[in-house]
């Protein structure tokens, strides 16, 4: 859960994407003093190298103040392109910029950020589906996950290649295959209604209880949070910071009053609810890559930054446990290609 992909250009300061198409045509990053920057931190190929290594040369020319006006962007310059160029092959992006921003790309440089944009972990599972209950490979009988929530680890470190359609439609289809044969093994038992009541006993609270706290500046402060300690650059002091701020948003949490007490189209209550689950991963994120003391792939430690195989070539587990999260670690299984530097 420490690989947290960034997405390089994401419209300032809305987050939307914007696509690897505009540099793919011939976009230009530039800093505040108008220096096609990339020049600086990948000679060879400059704009396309991999999201990670610019997500990271953005926000450094940004921390160097070296941001437009100052500020937490730099621009993405597709003028030089044309009207036509533009018009045909990046119309969508063109399209997004002026209904979010209000410019027009084709006479105005496009103000971008680094965005969060994928997560390579998730719920463990193998290549059918089957998720995982330990670090040695053992199996929940009957349980399967697929699509963005599931970690097959055919992403490793980085996403550097396809999309999340495999993660939707190989696997799943390879879960839904699996689930047929398999179905037969299993005898039904019977149902029990604990995890009912569990969900009964949460709402209950939630609607009965009067509290001080809102769900909206706990989820910002928690965003907060995240882009300080956990986002493109991380070290121990602040991972340490991050994580005890979560614990004690999480304290808050428990103190949450939801306003409308209405029983229908109750999308409070579903932000409360999922705030406690963004909570929860936040902290496994935080945790996962305090332990992880090396960089790889889109977990970058400023005070490890350098790849270290011999002891980190393995997968991060993270377990609840009563005293909160422990970490296993299960092995990397290296077939037809060997770890090796990215080098640009």
């Amino acid at each position: 859960m420490e690989f947290i992909q960034f997405h390089p250009t994401g419209l300032y300061p809305l987050g939307i994407l914007v696509s690897e198409a505009a540099r793919g045509e011939g976009g230009i990053l530039r800093n505040g003093q108008g220096e096609r920057f990339m020049e600086r931190y990948a000679p060879t190929i400059k704009d396309l190298a991999a999201r990670d290594v610019v997500s990271r040369a953005i926000l450094t020319e940004i921390k160097e103040g070296r941001g437009i006006g100052g500020k937490d962007y730099v621009h993405l310059d597709i003028t030089h392109l044309g009207e036509k160029k533009i018009s045909e092959g990046l119309w969508e992006i063109a399209s997004f910029v002026r209904i979010y921003l209000g410019i027009d790309p084709v006479y105005n440089p496009i103000p971008v950020q680094p965005t969060c944009h994928y997560i390579m972990g998730g719920i463990p599972t193998d290549i059918n589906g089957r998720v995982l209950a330990d670090e040695k490979g053992s199996v929940i009988r009957g349980l399967y996950g697929a699509g963005e929530c599931a970690c097959v680890s055919v992403h490793g470190a980085n996403r550097l290649g396809c999309n999340s359609l495999l993660d939707l439609l190989v696997f799943g289809r390879r879960s839904g295959l699996a689930m047929k044969e398999e179905i037969k093994q299993y005898e039904h038992r019977s149902v029990s209604s604990d995890p009912l009541k569990m969900v009964e006993e949460k709402i209950t609270r939630f609607m009965s209880h009067k509290g001080g706290e809102k769900i909206d500046p706990l989820r910002k402060r928690m965003q907060s949070i995240m882009m300080d300690y956990g986002s493109v650059f991380r070290n121990e002091e602040g991972l340490k910071k991050g994580i005890g701020e979560i614990r004690i948003l999480r304290e808050r949490y428990q103190d949450i009053e939801i306003v409308n007490k209405g029983k229908a189209f109750h999308f409070e209550l579903m932000e409360a609810i999922e705030l406690g689950h963004q909570l929860d991963l936040s902290e496994v994120i935080l945790f996962s890559a305090l332990h992880r003391r090396e960089s790889r792939g889109a977990h970058f430690r400023e005070d490890f930054p350098t790849r270290a195989d011999q002891y980190y070539l393995k997968h991060t587990l993270v377990f609840q446990t009563p005293k909160g999260p422990g970490v296993k670690y299960k092995p990397v299984k290296i077939t037809r290609f060997q770890p090796e530097a990215r080098v640009y």
